[in-house]
C-alpha cells in the first residue's frame, strides 16, 4: 500500500478518483506490469476506502467503487502425471534440506497450499487428518490423511523442529526434475495435481470444493473437464430422450400424423 501511494504520488484521499486510479493503471499496465497484480491493487486501495468508510473515518463514498477489474485471460492449469511426481520427488529426495521434500508430499496428498502446509505443528497433526488454520480463507479446514504418514510428519516436527520457509528448494528442486511449468505455478502445480488425480479418479466435485478450501464452485469447476465422464451427464441425466422424438428423424417418420 505504501509503494502504492508513492506510485499515485500521495494524493489527499478525497481527492482521489477513478480517473485517477486508471489513468495510474493504464501506465502501469503498459510498462509490463500483469493485470492480475493490477487487479489486487484495485481491490486493496478498494478495501481500503470499504474499510475507513465502516470506522467512520470517512463520510464520502469509496471513489473506487464502480471502477471495473481489468479482465483477465483464465490461465492454464498445469498438473503433474505420475512419471513426473516420481521424477520431482526423486530430486528432492537427494536434497540436503530437511523439510521440503515432506511439505511437498503435504501439499501433494491433501491439495493445500504451500503456506498452509509449511504452517502445520504437532498439535494440527491428529492420527487420521490434518488441521489447517492459516488458510487463504481464514475458515479452518481438516483434511484426511494416511495415518502412518501423520505419524511421519509427527517425528518429522520433533526431530527438526517447525518447517522453515523452504519455497525456493522446491522451486530449485522442479528445474532439476526438467519440469517446465507455467509462470507462477512452482509449487502451487503440488495443489493443481493433487486437484486433477483426485476428479480423474472419479472424486466429487463439491467434496473437492470442501478440501481445496474455495468459496465459490466456480474455482473447483475449473478441473471438472478431467472427469472420466466429463459432460456425459448431459445425455444421462438431460431431457434429450424424453423429447429425442423432435430430432431423431428416424423416430419422427414413425410417429401418427
Amino acid at each position: 500500500m505504501d509503494r502504492m501511494v508513492e506510485r499515485l504520488k500521495n494524493p489527499v484521499a478525497i481527492m482521489l478518483t477513478a480517473t485517477d486510479f486508471a489513468e495510474y493503471r493504464a501506465k502501469r499496465l503498459a510498462s509490463g506490469i500483469s493485470p492480475k497484480t493490477l487487479n489486487n491493487e484495485l481491490s486493496y486501495l478498494r478495501a481500503m476506502f470499504n474499510e475507513l468508510r465502516r470506522l467512520g473515518e470517512i463520510d464520502y463514498r469509496n471513489p473506487l467503487a464502480l471502477l471495473r477489474a481489468i479482465r483477465v485471460q483464465e490461465r492454464e492449469l498445469s498438473y503433474l502425471d505420475t512419471s513426473q511426481i516420481d521424477q520431482l520427488f526423486g530430486v528432492m529426495r537427494n536434497m540436503r534440506h530437511p523439510h521440503v521434500e515432506l511439505i511437498a508430499m503435504i501439499c501433494l496428498v491433501t491439495g493445500c497450499r504451500w503456506g498452509e502446509a509449511q504452517g502445520l505443528t504437532v498439535s494440527r497433526v491428529a492420527d487420521g487428518a490434518l488441521q489447517f488454520v492459516n488458510t487463504k480463507s481464514k475458515r479452518r479446514r481438516v483434511v484426511p490423511i494416511d495415518p502412518k504418514l501423520a505419524d511421519r510428519i509427527r517425528a518429522h516436527l520433533r526431530e527438526h523442529g517447525a518447517f522453515s520457509n523452504c519455497r525456493d528448494r522446491f522451486d530449485e528442486a522442479v528445474a532439476r526434475a526438467g519440469l517446465n511449468l507455467p509462470a507462477g505455478q512452482k509449487s502451487h502445480v503440488l495443489r493443481h495435481t493433487f486437484a486433477s488425480h483426485f476428479i480423474a479418479n472419479g472424486g466429487n466435485i463439491l467434496t473437492l470444493q470442501k478440501i481445496l478450501g474455495h468459496s465459490s464452485l466456480a474455482m473447483t469447476m475449473r478441473y471438472a473437464h478431467l472427469a472420466p465422464d466429463h459432460l456425459q451427464d448431459v445425455l444421462a441425466f438431460g431431457p434429450a430422450k424424453e423429447f429425442r422424438h423432435f430430432f431423431d428423424t428416424s423416430l419422427s417418420e414413425h410417429q401418427p400424423s
